[in-house]
């Protein structure tokens, strides 16, 4: 088996990873209390999806998954949350005080004195896998906890697990939507720690999420819930080829082959198409072509940035469904006779 380990640190990280293993579980016909009707192979087997639960002898799915934070009341949602049975009360850690948005506070101090305690968590994890591919971490890099625990988890993940490969998914703080004066300084410092301890990066960013929110989904405010789900919906997407069987599936590892040139440039611009509104899905009419026209569209990408200000090596596209390959091919060189 191939499995991944996710680690979900801070409080954005933890609730967009909450967000994420319950789309998991409704993918998948898991039930809130971990049970799987559909599941034939009681107390382990080889189904694909085990590569993000483990199963138990009385049939309970576990998501092989830890949440990290210093303070309690983000992880205590969780413990009180609808999927509280899922997830073993070990995997959800807490502190007692947090980082205050201080990355030095995260790295160094309230940080510092948690980490072992989250390694040793991993570890057990780790002992639980047959054949441990990597890692998924998930964090926000503005806040104290996701930038400077996330940095110094990561670090010492590098130590122990050498190999691994180590994907993450980071928010980063955007220059119009701001919950913190300091992000800027946690984002610069945590970064650091990402180029050296990171094999792929896939970068989010709050502003263009809720401009998705408001002109793709028809939410007139959007809530911390709607972008949690927003990115749930992506994660998934790029997981998909290891939680299902499929005949062009992608392991964790190619996308570090593919996407990364240079070790230290391995910072990825991630955009998602089509988001559609529940009212206005059933009436529209998406080819493979129009879909993957509207992925090189800035309006889908998840993170404010001007492509046509940079250099670009190479680009990766998923298709999740019912897509043969030769539509794919002829929507691909169609794009590059316009784009030249």
């Amino acid at each position: 088996m191939r499995e991944v380990i996710s680690i979900h640190m801070g409080q954005c990280g933890i609730q967009a990873g909450n967000a994420c293993w319950e789309l998991y579980c409704l993918e998948h016909g898991i039930q809130p209390d971990g049970q799987m009707p559909s599941d034939k192979t009681i107390g382990g087997g080889d189904d694909a999806f085990n590569t993000f639960f483990s199963e138990t002898g009385s049939g309970k799915h576990v998501p092989r998954c830890v949440f990290v934070d210093l303070e309690p009341t983000v992880v205590d949602e969780v413990r009180t949350g609808t999927y509280r049975q899922l997830y073993h009360p070990e995997q959800l850690i807490s502190g007692k005080e947090d980082a205050a948005n201080n990355y030095a506070r995260g790295h160094y101090t309230v940080g510092k004195e948690i980490v072992d305690l989250v390694l040793d968590r991993i570890r057990k994890l780790a002992d639980n896998c047959t054949g441990l591919q990597g890692f998924l971490v998930f964090n926000a890099v503005g806040g104290g906890t996701g930038s400077g625990l996330g940095a110094l988890l990561l670090e010492r993940l590098s130590v122990d697990y050498g190999r691994k490969s180590k994907l993450s998914f980071t928010i980063y703080p955007s220059p119009q939507v701001s919950t913190a004066v300091v992000e800027p300084y946690n984002c610069v410092l945590s970064t650091h720690g990402l180029l050296e301890h990171t094999d792929v990066s896939f970068m989010v960013d709050n502003e263009a999420l809720y401009d998705i929110c408001r002109r793709n989904l028809d939410v007139e405010r959007p809530t911390y819930t709607n972008l949690n789900r927003l990115v749930a919906q992506i994660i998934s997407s790029l997981t998909a080829s290891l939680r299902f069987d499929g005949a062009l599936n992608v392991d964790v590892t190619e996308f570090q082959t593919n996407l990364v040139p240079y070790p230290r440039i391995h910072f990825v611009v991630s955009a998602f198409a089509p988001i559609i509104s529940a009212e206005k899905a059933y009436h529209e009419q998406l080819s493979v072509a129009e879909i993957t026209n509207s992925a090189f569209e800035p309006a889908s990408q998840l993170c404010k940035v001007d492509p046509r200000h940079g250099k670009y090596m190479a680009v990766c596209l998923m298709y999740r469904g019912d897509v043969v390959p030769k539509d794919v091919n002829a929507a691909v060189a169609t794009i590059k006779t316009k784009r030249t």
